[in-house]
């Protein structure tokens, strides 16, 4: 089970921490506003703190988290020095909510892993993308319909694109593999699949199809 932590229990923090919670996943909440906080703990860990102070994050067991959140909304003051403490904690990622451009800079420049912009990225997605650690992208081009990469099923490892037959067995389209260059500092090739391509266990596979069924499949 993944340990997610959110900084901030605005409209997008509590969005996000209860669309994770009921996906499986285990969630650390903080913020200063009691109200806020209570209200978050039906469906997480709620606590009332200041995530500007460093050890307040120690002692709530945000250094233990697989990923932080820092979607503290106006205040750029204190977004900055959330994602400055969750790095200095040891943090592998740290997610920051940005409200412009030079915000999300500088929160970049001081250690964010990612930089989210409330305006383009709903937190329902980003929660589907920190909750489904084989979804390494994703993108809704229509209603109910969506282009995801995923990691290569469990079940089509070794076999062909045509013996995997994710189309008929899963309902998605399989648009293109992306693969390991031999040199590791290179990025990662770009196939359009045959049907006679095999796919390899460390290949990321980008798809098409329903939404639910991508889910369902990876």
């Amino acid at each position: 089970m993944k340990r997610i932590g959110i900084i901030g229990a605005g409209r997008f923090g509590m969005s996000l921490a209860e669309t994770l919670a009921n996906a499986g996943a285990e969630v650390i909440l903080i913020d200063r506003n009691r109200p806020a906080i209570q209200s978050a703990s039906e469906f997480a860990t709620a606590l009332q703190g200041d995530a500007t102070q460093p050890h307040v994050l120690a002692e709530a067991g945000f250094g233990e988290c697989d990923v932080v959140v820092v979607a503290i909304g106006s205040n750029i003051e204190a977004s900055m020095m959330a994602t400055a403490n969750c790095k200095e904690l040891g943090v592998t990622s740290v997610v920051s909510k940005a409200t412009s451009e030079l915000h999300g800079k500088i929160l970049r420049r001081i250690g964010a892993d990612s930089v989210v912009y409330p305006d383009r990225d709903s937190a329902h997605r980003l929660a589907r993308a920190i909750a489904n650690h084989d979804v390494v992208d994703f993108l809704e081009v229509a209603d109910g319909y969506s282009i995801a990469e995923i990691d290569v099923p469990d079940g089509s490892r070794g076999l062909t694109l045509a013996e995997a037959d994710l189309r008929k067995k899963s309902g998605i389209t399989v648009l293109c593999i992306r693969r390991a260059d031999a040199d590791p500092n290179k990025p990662r090739n770009v196939v359009i699949p045959q049907p006679t391509d095999k796919l390899e266990p460390d290949d990321k596979l980008v798809v098409f199809g329903e939404t639910r069924k991508i889910d369902a499949l990876s």
